[in-house]
């Protein structure tokens, strides 16, 4: 049988204060504090949670507890913000019921960690899937995001929401995430110029500053020293807990995740710095010849950075520092600027610049994680605001805040109303009105159209003439004085004349959380919010891009001489439009609530608690839900729980439950007035009635643990007398089978001695035996061997006689054989010696003839020398005598040019002789053979290349050297930048691949060209949706390019080549390249292409060749870079490249990853 659980099982305090008996303030903070004490942080009131920041890790989030917590009942388990989730999500996904899930509290009550465990619950319990990770990923990291640039540390928190936030989370018809849409209320944006002491400017300020890398800090021109920035304060710049850097590296990551690209993330952070370069510009007085005093800036080099990342002239915002120029109808009036009102504006033009920021940073996330298709889905919204505030110095803020938690209280309220009411009705359960405090009184005070103090803001701003925030509170005290919420010391109404506690400049609203004192100082500006048409004219000019979707009204072509709306009338407009979209979608509540003020764990202050359960109306909440019956249970488990203390129902009731639960309290005879029986549940109007039932349910489950205990104990005690029975017969059998083994291996061992003794005996008898058969056999051997030897030794006497005597004769024959060798050899010898002498004595003869003769031939030949060499002195001698008189002058001159002429004319033939071959890519060249001859030999070299290139070049036909033209052109553009390039040199260019003229498939669209076809291929063209190809036939003509259905042959797009501005290709080795057509042209309605193709080099180096010629020799851009931009109707594209493994043996792929991110996945080259 299954275990059912309930949330009344090992209660610590009351898990739900609808039973909290008795009811009174003190008892609910009591028990708060009871539950806080044991590190219950939750509890219920009803459907709604109080949650109490613990300030400190528990483990009660893991996966463990989301399992625990999932598809359960939501008074099943004891309280957590897990229940009220699942419940929001399973209604949702089971019931197409729309949510919401409204948590509200004030600063470090914890909010923000609320939202993020709702929507981590969800994305633990809904589906998975690649496509649904990426979703629930993309959900998820646009908190970081906002954290940075909307969180800041305050008094009370390190980690404040500093504005509004509601996210709706839209889901599919199985429960999957599909996307979401952030909305933002109320940013503090004068926080950006000025922060209360101890606190912080918002985040992202620290994170840039501590960081980011020192070449980013370059780029941005700022420098990781705080105190050089007049809007960063330093008391509190380093927090403990928070790391800046590290987050700093979180939000770049996240911000890659949700979709945002490098240059958009440049962008953000460019305005980011020059926010704080804006913060340092400085103003110094200057008087004028008419008396009036203006502003001058005092550094401009501040203010000159700043320009240089906004690409703004900085004479211009200089000048719009200074001057503020007024439109009425067809007049400008100019007037100068003073050095407070410079001052205000350069901190208006901050609180804009970074608020806009901050707006176009939502919208940007709305566009990344949207849902892609357009039909409807069910929606769960998640709404983290400002709780109430009540402050020492209340403002215009805090009043704005207050407003929207008022109009909460009232949905709140009513929708709580409503839905008891439903739920009445679905049971058929009478219903009595309940009476309950309706704060629409106060709502009408703020908000009213005619007489609403929002109302008479916007129309004191609005006034022409002298206005103030004295003559806003009179006004008030004019309009409001008798209104039973608003008491002000200077109104009609004389009881509050002598209210000491309330000041001459402030007024008081009584407010459902109680009275709250706002200060009317500065109410006029922040509500004005005003920033000069100067500011926004000069930042419209800006080269920023980004700049220019900020600041639209700066556009002196769409120049509005209308008032911006105020500040406060938009707040207005918006919580309006919340109001509605919550009322359209069933409601969930969390109450957060902060127990001290120290931000320490185990704290809890009474009356710090005591204050915010006043504001936050919790106990107004339990009254309206106790005002008709406190509890409620379907019957099933109201019989499954209380079934045993009825006899009839236990253990088994068989009947239907509702006659079960009749027979029970009949039994127990519960009065009829404490209890009600609707159609599904039954009603109990006391708590003491239900504790009455849980005392006797203990006291029975005592009785019944008792007999348990004993059946159990029974139960054992005869479990282990039969084990141990069943053990002694086990023991027994186990202990015979030992004796007999024992004795079994005795006997074994006795019969195994006897019988080795036996066979001992047996062989050594039969040794004997065999040694003395052997001996006899041993002994005939010997005796026959003695015999064999004495034969053997006769014979051998008698062959030694027999050989002795053959010896002899043989060595006589052989000593008369040696004495007639040697006499021969003897007379040989002395013949060879005759011989031998007579050739000695001829050898020297000849060899004294021979060297007689070179002695007179030696002799002969210096004599002709001698002679050859007078002759050749005397005959120089003769010269010399005959032409000295034409040499004494310039011979050294003359010699030397004789010289030089011969060893150039030697060099000269040489290289005539040694040319290397007629090839234009033949690298040989003679050596030089004298130094002097470098430079010329140089020149020659250079002058004969050149002319056997002229030589290779006139060989050229027309279209042989238009292909060369076209291969070298392909070389300027991608030698040493295209990966594809080297691949392609060894090509030629064909131009029509497709043979269009010849191939009769294609005779439709070759008659449709009027022109020449240059070159016909076939191409893929790139789906943005999906990333895929889609084949079609490109052509290109002299003035047109061509895309044509590849089947039918059917023209779908016609581009004038002048209408092309860039083309864009990456740097690897893939075939994709983007078409870019100008801006406003025919053909840029449906955007760029992104197409693809195996002959990429010559489709792209044509284009630029017949593009060139088409727009009057102005040459296409070619864009080589592994990231770029394309236009795809309204929206723009990053195509991306980067390497990865092939797929399926392909080559490069394209897959979309986002709205806003097409990846074209390269196979790396080994």
């Amino acid at each position: 049988m299954e275990v059912k659980t309930s949330l009344l099982d090992n209660m610590i305090g009351v898990g739900d204060m609808v039973l909290l008996e008795p009811l009174t303030e003190d008892s609910f903070i009591e028990n708060l504090r009871n539950r806080f004490d044991h590190n219950e942080i939750y509890t219920y009131i009803g459907s709604v949670v109080i949650s109490m920041n613990p300030y400190r890790s528990l483990p009660i989030f893991t996966p463990e507890k989301v399992e625990e917590y999932r598809n359960r009942n939501f008074y099943e388990l004891s309280p957590h913000i897990y229940a009220l989730a699942d419940e929001a999500y399973r209604s949702l996904r089971d019931q197409d019921k729309d949510q919401c899930i409204l948590i509200t509290g004030e600063s470090g009550a914890g909010k923000t960690e609320a939202s993020k465990l709702v929507m981590s619950y969800v994305a633990a319990v809904c589906g998975k899937g690649q496509e649904v990770n990426k979703v629930k990923e993309q959900l998820l990291q646009s908190n970081p995001v906002l954290e940075a640039f909307g969180n800041a540390k305050t008094v009370r928190n390190d980690n404040s929401s500093r504005f509004g936030k509601y996210m709706d989370i839209e889901f599919d018809f199985k429960g999957d995430p599909v996307g979401g849409v952030i909305s933002n209320y109320l940013l503090e944006k004068s926080r950006v110029v000025k922060q209360p002491r101890g606190e912080r400017n918002f985040h992202i300020f620290y994170q840039l500053l501590s960081g980011a890398s020192d070449d980013t800090l370059r780029k941005l021109k700022l420098d990781r020293d705080f105190s050089k920035y007049n809007y960063l304060s330093l008391d509190s710049a380093n927090v403990n807990g928070l790391d800046d850097a590290a987050n700093f590296r979180t939000v770049r990551n996240a911000m890659q995740i949700v979709g945002f690209m490098e240059d958009e993330v440049q962008s953000v952070l460019e305005l980011v710095a020059a926010v704080l370069k804006l913060g340092n510009i400085e103003f110094k007085p200057e008087s004028r010849s008419n008396g009036y005093d203006e502003s001058r800036v005092k550094d401009k080099n501040d203010l000159k950075e700043m320009c240089e990342l906004l690409g703004i002239e900085q004479s211009v915002l200089e000048r719009a520092f200074s001057y503020r120029t007024v439109e009425a109808k067809l007049e400008k009036v100019s007037t100068t600027l003073n050095v407070s009102q410079a001052y205000y504006a350069r901190d208006a033009l901050a609180k804009n610049l970074y608020s806009r920021l901050f707006s176009w940073l939502v919208t940007r996330i709305n566009e990344s994680i949207k849902a892609q298709s357009k039909t409807r889905h069910k929606v769960m919204g998640v709404l983290d605001i400002y709780g109430f505030e009540i402050f020492e110095d209340n403002s215009f803020e805090q009043f704005i805040i207050n407003y929207c938690n008022e109009k909460l209280q009232q949905i709140f309220i009513e929708l709580t109303l409503r839905e008891e009411q439903e739920e009445y009705i679905r049971e058929d359960i009478e219903w009595t009105n309940i009476e309950y405090f309706n704060n629409a009184v106060i709502c009408d005070l703020i908000e009213n159209n005619q007489n609403g103090i929002l109302a008479m803001l916007d129309e004191e701003c609005l006034r022409p003439g002298t206005v103030t925030d004295i003559t806003f509170l009179d006004k008030l005290n004019t309009v409001c004085a008798e209104h039973q919420h608003f008491e002000s010391r200077l109104s009609k109404n004389s009881k509050f004349l002598t209210d000491h506690s309330l000041p001459h400049s402030c007024f008081r609203i009584q407010h459902y959380a109680g009275k709250v004192l706002y200060r009317v100082e500065g109410f006029m500006d922040k509500n004005n919010d005003l920033l000069y048409r100067d500011l926004s004219q000069a930042m419209y000019k800006a080269n920023h891009k980004l700049i220019k979707q900020l600041f639209p009204e700066g556009n002196p072509a769409k120049v509005n001489l209308k008032r911006p709306p105020t500040a406060g009338f938009q707040f207005k407009h918006s919580v309006g439009t919340l109001m509605r979209n919550l009322q359209t979608k069933n409601p969930n509540y969390i109450r957060c609530v902060k127990p001290n003020d120290k931000k320490a764990p185990r704290i809890f202050t009474d009356s710090l608690v005591r204050h915010q359960v006043a504001y936050l109306g919790l106990m107004e909440n339990v009254r309206v839900r106790r005002a008709g019956y406190a509890y409620r249970q379907a019957y099933e488990p109201c019989l499954e729980r209380y079934k045993m203390l009825c006899k009839q129902t236990w253990p088994h009731w068989k009947g239907p439950t509702r006659e079960g639960v009749e027979v029970l309290m009949a039994d127990l005879q519960v009065s009829t007035e404490e209890f009600a029986y609707g159609n599904s549940k039954i009603f109990i109007r006391n708590p003491r009635t239900l504790f009455s039932l849980e005392e006797k349910r203990r006291g029975c489950l005592e009785n019944l643990a008792a007999l348990i205990q004993k059946i159990y104990r029974g139960w054992k005690c005869r479990t282990h007398f039969l084990l141990l029975k069943r053990s002694q017969v086990v023991v027994a059998a186990w202990y015979r089978r030992y004796a007999q083994q024992k004795k079994y291996t005795q006997i074994k061992s006795a019969t195994i001695m006897v019988q080795s003794y036996s066979r001992g005996w047996k062989a050594r008898k039969i040794l004997r035996e065999l040694k003395h058969q052997k001996r006899c056999e041993e002994a005939a051997t010997t005796i026959a061997a003695y015999w064999h030897g004495t034969q053997a030794r006769v014979e051998l006497r008698r062959l030694k006689y027999v050989a002795a005597s053959t010896r002899a004769v043989a060595l006589i024959w052989a000593y008369w054989q040696g004495t007639k060798a040697r006499r021969e050899l003897r007379r040989l010898k002395e013949e060879a010696r005759n011989k031998h002498a007579v050739s000695v004595i001829w050898a020297g003869w000849q060899g004294t003839k021979a060297r007689r003769e070179l002695k007179r031939l030696k002799k002969e030949a210096r004599r002709r020398h001698a002679v050859a060499v007078i002759w050749a002195y005397w005959l120089g001698l003769k010269v010399r005598r005959e032409y000295r008189k034409f040499f004494r002058a310039n011979a050294g001159r003359k010699i030397y040019s004789f010289i030089m002429q011969r060893l150039m004319q030697k060099y000269f033939l040489g290289l005539k002789r040694d040319l290397p071959s007629m090839s234009p890519i033949g690298g040989s060249w003679p050596t030089r053979p004298y130094r002097f001859l470098d430079t010329a030999h140089t020149e020659l070299r250079s002058i004969f290349h050149h002319w056997r290139c002229k030589k290779y070049r006139s060989r050229f036909t027309d279209e042989r050297k238009a292909v060369f033209e076209e291969k070298l052109q392909a070389s300027e553009i991608f030698k040493d930048k295209k990966a594809l390039y080297p691949s392609s040199v060894g090509q030629p260019f064909r131009g029509d691949y497709l043979e269009i003229s010849k191939n009769p498939k294609y005779q439709k669209l070759s008659s449709a060209m009027d022109e020449k076809v240059l070159l016909a291929d076939m191409v893929n063209k790139i789906n943005r949706a999906n990333g895929k190809g889609t084949a079609r036939i490109f052509l290109l003509t002299k003035n047109n390019f061509v895309l044509a259905d590849q089947k039918t042959g059917q023209v779908k797009a016609s581009v004038p080549l002048p209408d092309l501005a860039s083309i864009s290709v990456s740097t690897q080795n893939d075939g994709f390249f983007a078409l870019k057509l100008k801006e406003g042209s025919a053909g840029a309605t449906k955007g760029d292409f992104l197409l693809s193709s195996e002959h990429l080099i010559e489709i792209i180096t044509k284009l630029r060749r017949t593009g060139a010629t088409a727009v009057n020799h102005n040459h296409l851009d070619i864009d080589i870079s592994d990231e770029f931009l394309v236009q795809f109707k309204q929206d723009k594209v990053c195509v991306k490249f980067v390497q990865g493994a092939p797929k399926n043996g392909n080559g490069a792929s394209c897959k979309r990853k986002n709205n806003r991110l097409l990846e074209v996945s390269v196979p790396s080259t080994a």
